[in-house]
């Protein structure tokens, strides 16, 4: 049995019900995917929409893509008029999920987001500050989306050995999703709390983590 077989059985064995796994296979080949694939695995996650697209075309059309990468407003009509089987999970401002709505409308699909909150230490890592998705939801923002679905929240711990730091990054997380609902009763499917990978995962689960994405522990090294 390869690695990679060995890896998704022995994650996936770890993972309590309800916690959906997306093993990350940015900077990897179609081949390593199709590994994963034949162990049961249809969530990927890719962060680059040429390497998606050019994989999507050659791999089952049953695979679940998740675009987990930062995505430039300029390509979000390629993304959306592909018609996968997609959630982008890092959508990291107005503009960005604006673009996606507009795109989507014009394609005739519904596209699934989650909104990604910025809650590290780190000042590279993207996304929303937790007072502008409150703020944004409180007012109703979301009521003007014609083509999205907001299906949740997105985010990272800070890059820290510190398991206390990045248990307290996962909490923030969990808060925010919490806050968020209660200041949108008519918010509906805003289920998802995707956050953890390979080296914290298990304190992102802890921590109420839907979706876990995790890349190296499952294909080793990117291949860049």
């Amino acid at each position: 049995m390869s690695t990679v077989v060995d890896a998704i059985d022995s994650i996936r064995a770890s993972l309590p019900q309800g916690v959906g796994l997306v093993a990350v296979s940015k900077f990897h080949p179609a081949e390593a995917i199709t590994e994963a694939y034949g162990a049961g695995q249809r969530a990927f996650g890719e962060s680059r929409v040429q390497e998606l697209l050019a994989k999507a075309a050659v791999l089952p059309g049953d695979i679940q893509w998740h675009f987990i990468g930062h995505l430039q407003t300029n390509k979000v009509r390629r993304l959306i008029e592909a018609r996968l089987n997609l959630l982008i999970e890092s959508v990291d401002s107005l503009r960005l999920l604006d673009a996606i709505d507009a795109a989507a409308a014009q394609a005739g699909v519904v596209a699934r987001v989650l909104v990604e909150a910025h809650v590290a230490q780190e000042e590279t890592k993207s996304g929303f500050e937790p007072a502008e998705l409150l703020d944004y939801f409180a007012r109703g923002g979301y009521r003007s989306l014609r083509a999205t679905h907001l299906c949740g929240l997105m985010g990272m711990a800070s890059n820290t050995d510190d398991e206390a730091r990045i248990s307290a990054d996962f909490a923030a997380l969990a808060a925010l999703k919490r806050s968020i609902e209660a200041s949108a009763p008519d918010l509906v499917g805003f289920d998802h709390l995707s956050m953890g990978m390979s080296d914290d995962y298990p304190l992102a689960i802890a921590a109420g983590a839907t979706l876990v994405r995790i890349g190296t522990a499952i294909f080793g090294p990117r291949e860049y």
